[in-house]
């Protein structure tokens, strides 16, 4: 699925940018002969090509793509592909992604297969700022020759729809206005005009007009999948690295961890991110996660 922004990083989450470490005395074409010299080792040395990878920013792994291409004149995401399977594969390649063509493929994979993933599209499309869902909308064009609204309509239908392609949009008020209608109208309304900002001040209030806090307001209006698409709006809003907290939590809690989500979200929670990745993963694809959780 997971972009968040920066996938799979040492996360500070700050707006859609999930930030790593930007490393000093980085060496684009050295990285790119380490990684070409570890793929090229008998039994490839995964360790090393892990450890590259997941200890640099999204635009330092960029640039050294963009070496190895020069240097061996074939496509870094190509050469691994052929080396790794498995949830390691899918972890290395979605480092190897723009945050916005991550996210973008990740709303495209939602839509495949039987049925529609609305919860990777909610968590997606609610977490996400202006500026990142212009960026995902421009993206998505230029993959998939096709608009993102359009996809949405699509797959989704009634209030939910609308609310996805509210916020897909990207234009929320970048002032303090405010207007609405009555019911899940006022709901779509406020949540997608309105400046995140002004709704972490508004949310916090929101009890001293009502008998009911924000989320037992929604539950009491809506239900379903529209329902599920506020309370996660709303949390988010309010908290989102508790919002990505929660999410990553409840992908690891079950039996059966939900690598999809794991992949997409890495943020500690209670007992560290570090310990249930321990007790959820296992193989290189465990290490990978290790590295980049950082110490426990």
């Amino acid at each position: 699925m997971f972009a968040v922004h920066e996938i799979l990083c040492k996360l500070s989450l700050q707006g859609d940018h999930f930030t790593s470490p930007t490393y000093t005395n980085f060496d684009a074409k050295q990285d790119a002969l380490n990684i070409e010299t570890a793929n090229k080792t008998k039994g490839m040395d995964v360790v090393t090509i892990v450890n590259i990878l997941t200890n640099h920013s999204n635009a330092q792994r960029q640039d050294i793509a963009f070496a190895y291409q020069r240097r061996t004149k074939k496509e870094l995401t190509s050469a691994l592909k052929s080396a790794l399977s498995g949830h390691l594969e899918i972890v290395i390649l979605s480092l190897l992604r723009t945050p916005a063509q991550y996210d973008t493929s990740e709303l495209k994979a939602s839509k495949k297969g039987l049925g529609t993933d609305e919860d990777s599209i909610i968590e997606i499309i609610c977490s996400r700022t202006n500026q990142g869902l212009q960026e995902i909308n421009r993206v998505y064009k230029e993959m998939y020759k096709t608009d993102l609204e359009k996809d949405i309509i699509l797959d989704t239908s009634g209030d939910i729809c609308k609310l996805m392609v509210a916020l897909a949009k990207g234009r929320r008020a970048e002032d303090g206005s405010r207007k609405g209608t009555d019911g899940p109208f006022k709901w779509i309304s406020i949540m997608t005009e309105q400046n995140v900002s002004y709704l972490q001040k508004v949310l916090p209030r929101y009890k001293s007009y009502s008998p009911y806090d924000p989320q037992e307001s929604i539950k009491k209006e809506v239900k379903g999948d529209l329902e599920n698409a506020f309370l996660n709006l709303v949390q988010c809003t309010q908290n989102k690295p508790l919002y990505f907290a929660d999410q990553l939590y409840d992908s690891m809690k079950c039996k059966g961890t939900r690598d999809k989500v794991l992949i997409r979200i890495m943020r500690k929670y209670s007992k560290s991110l570090y310990y249930y990745t321990q007790q959820d993963t296992k193989g290189d694809y465990q290490k990978a996660l290790l590295y980049l959780c950082g110490d426990d």
